[in-house]
C-alpha cells in the first residue's frame, strides 16, 4: 500500500475539519443578522488554502532601511504616474476634497503605495483567505471579526463572493481595506447604492480621504520633511512623543534638507534607521498615516511621494 505524505495527511484532515468550522461560521453570521442565503452562497465558495497558511508563517524579516524603502516606492515612474492620475482625476479629486477636506497629492500616493492605483490589487478570494486564516487558530480572534465582516459586505450587495478580491491576509481593492475597514469608512462616492472599492474609482478614492480624515487628517497641513541635524544633536530628542514647536525645533539646529522655511507647527523628529540615518520632522499628519499603517516607512515614504507630485 502507497504511503501517504504527511503534508497531504495534514492538509486533508484540516479540510476536514474546515466544514465544521465553516457551519460554525454560518451559525454565528445569520445569528448576527446576516441573511442565510448570502452566507450560503459565500461559504458554499469557499476554499481552504494552504499556501495562505505558509505566507503566514513565512513572512520575511524587515531589514531593509528607510533610506531603501523611500528608493523602492519613490520612483520616478511612481512620480510621473502619480502626476498623471492627479491631472487625469483632477475634477473628481477636488470633489473629494471638497466633502473631506483632505489633499489631492495624499489621497493620489496612498492609492499608489496600496495598489499602484489600482493596478495590483491581490487576487486572492477573500472569504477563503479569511477563513482559512481564522481556521488556523495563530491569529483567529483577528481573522474570525474580519471574516464575519467580509460577509457582510456581501449582504450589504457591495460585490459578489467571486469578485471580492485582496490580498492573502484580506485587504481588499484598491484601498486595501480589510474588511471591517471597508464598514466603517468606504463611502458610496458617487451615489450609485454600492461601496465598490474594487472598479469603481470614486468610490476608491473618496473610501481613502473619508478613512483619513476620520483618522485625524488636518486639510490646511502637510505631512512633515526631511531634515538635517547638526552634528552634536542629542538622539533622544527623536521620537513621536516628542513635540515641540518648529521654532523649538529651529533653535536646537534643526533644517529642513531643503532649505525651505519650516511652517509654525507642532513637531516630533523620527529617525527611521536610528541615529546616523535619515531624520524626518513630522506633524499630526504623520500621526494619521501611522494609524493606517503603523510603520514609520510607511508614512514617510507616503508623505515623499505626495511630495514628489508637486501641488495639489
Amino acid at each position: 500500500m502507497m504511503a501517504v505524505p504527511a503534508g497531504v495527511t495534514r492538509v486533508a484532515a484540516a479540510e476536514g475539519d474546515f466544514a465544521a468550522f465553516l457551519s460554525s461560521i454560518r451559525r454565528d453570521a445569520i445569528a448576527q443578522g446576516i441573511r442565510a442565503t448570502t452566507v450560503d452562497l459565500a461559504l458554499g465558495q469557499t476554499e481552504y488554502l494552504p499556501h495562505v497558511i505558509e505566507l503566514d508563517r513565512a513572512q520575511p524579516e524587515h531589514t531593509m532601511t528607510f533610506a531603501g524603502f523611500i528608493e523602492k516606492i519613490v520612483t520616478p515612474q511612481k512620480t510621473a504616474d502619480g502626476r498623471a492620475a492627479l491631472s487625469e482625476n483632477w475634477p473628481l479629486l477636488m470633489r473629494v476634497h471638497q466633502r473631506f477636506n483632505v489633499q489631492p497629492r495624499f489621497i493620489v500616493a496612498l492609492w499608489a503605495v496600496e495598489s499602484n492605483f489600482g493596478k495590483v490589487m491581490g487576487n486572492y478570494k477573500v472569504v477563503s483567505s479569511l477563513a482559512t486564516l481564522a481556521y488556523d487558530g495563530r491569529r483567529s480572534e483577528v481573522f474570525r471579526p474580519e471574516l464575519i465582516a467580509a460577509l457582510r459586505i456581501i449582504d450589504q450587495g457591495n460585490i459578489r463572493p467571486d469578485a471580492m478580491v485582496g490580498s492573502w491576509a484580506g485587504a481588499m481593492g484598491q484601498c486595501q481595506f480589510m474588511p471591517t475597514t471597508f464598514l466603517n469608512f468606504a463611502v458610496d462616492f458617487d451615489g450609485n447604492g454600492k461601496r465598490d472599492i474594487w472598479g469603481d474609482r470614486a468610490d476608491v478614492l473618496g473610501s481613502i480621504a473619508n478613512y483619513l480624515a476620520q483618522l485625524g487628517w488636518h486639510g490646511s497641513e502637510s505631512w512633515g520633511r526631511l531634515v538635517v541635524l547638526p552634528a552634536n544633536f542629542d538622539a533622544r530628542l527623536a521620537g513621536l512623543d516628542m513635540r515641540r514647536t518648529t521654532a523649538e525645533w529651529s533653535r536646537l539646529g534643526v533644517r529642513a534638507a531643503d532649505a525651505s522655511p519650516l511652517p509654525a507647527l507642532q513637531a516630533s523628529l523620527v529617525l527611521p534607521d536610528g541615529a546616523g540615518g535619515p531624520a524626518l520632522l513630522v506633524y499630526d499628519n504623520f500621526r494619521a498615516i501611522m494609524k493606517w499603517n503603523k510603520s514609520t516607512f510607511f508614512a514617510g515614504a507616503v508623505g515623499l511621494l505626495a511630495d514628489s507630485f508637486g501641488a495639489g
